[in-house]
């Protein structure tokens, strides 16, 4: 069995905060893998299925993002999962918005929920790094997390929530790069192909038409031997 621990806070109040990434992609994955409805244990909401072949707890805490260790200790250890049965996805600064990565173990790059879980699991665990960019400074780091993703965002958020989605199955398989291409079919080329779309049925491009040939047969024939 795996745990996909999706991090943010709680509450309505924060639903949509770029903190919250982590939450929305659980959300996708529970919605279009048919898994339980959400049930509050672990100190937190939990949802159970499969992917693929592998079973999967998908795990929200609800002890706000500086004790998510917490909950995530606790259902590691009913379960008796080690730290390598554990994916955690969160927000990243670091990373271009819209850009995913995966990384197994490391620190916590003073991510909060990171921190947290380093404290109760240890650091030996797989991380998704959801890219939502950086403020520019770092006083501005703790609004900028906590605000709402800009209208302007939807798109990409969608496209990311979507890929991860998608790609749910190979990550809970152990194959990242077939992951993280899933992820890149939703990103990249979903974008290249609505500009084309755009080029193909804008009024103001269209496509130059050959010189129509107004030539008589006979003189067809005579300047094909002059040829």
């Amino acid at each position: 069995m795996q745990l996909f621990v999706g991090l943010g806070n709680p509450g309505a109040k924060y639903a949509k905060n770029r903190h919250n990434i982590g939450f929305m992609v659980l959300d996708e994955i529970a919605s279009d893998h048919g898994f339980t409805p959400w049930k509050s244990q672990f100190q937190g909401q939990v949802a159970s299925g499969t992917l693929g072949s592998e079973k999967v707890l998908l795990l929200k805490p609800s002890t706000f993002m500086n004790l998510s260790g917490q909950s995530v200790g606790e259902a590691m250890r009913f379960y008796k999962m080690t730290p390598e049965d554990v994916t955690v996805f969160h927000d990243e600064l670091d990373l271009a918005p819209s850009k995913v990565r995966v990384k197994m173990s490391g620190g916590h790059a003073g991510h909060n929920g990171l921190r947290s879980i380093h404290q109760h699991i240890g650091e030996h665990y797989q991380r998704v790094r959801l890219g939502i960019g950086h403020p520019g400074h770092k006083d501005r780091v703790s609004g900028y997390v906590l605000s709402d993703f800009a209208k302007a965002e939807a798109g990409w958020l969608d496209d990311v929530t979507r890929g991860c989605s998608d790609g749910a199955k190979e990550l809970a398989s152990g194959d990242a790069p077939r992951f993280l291409n899933a992820v890149s079919l939703r990103t990249a080329p979903a974008r290249s192909s609505k500009t084309m779309n755009v080029a193909k049925t804008s009024p103001s491009i269209k496509a130059e038409k050959p010189a129509e040939d107004t030539r008589s047969a006979m003189q067809k024939l005579a300047d094909k031997f002059r040829g």
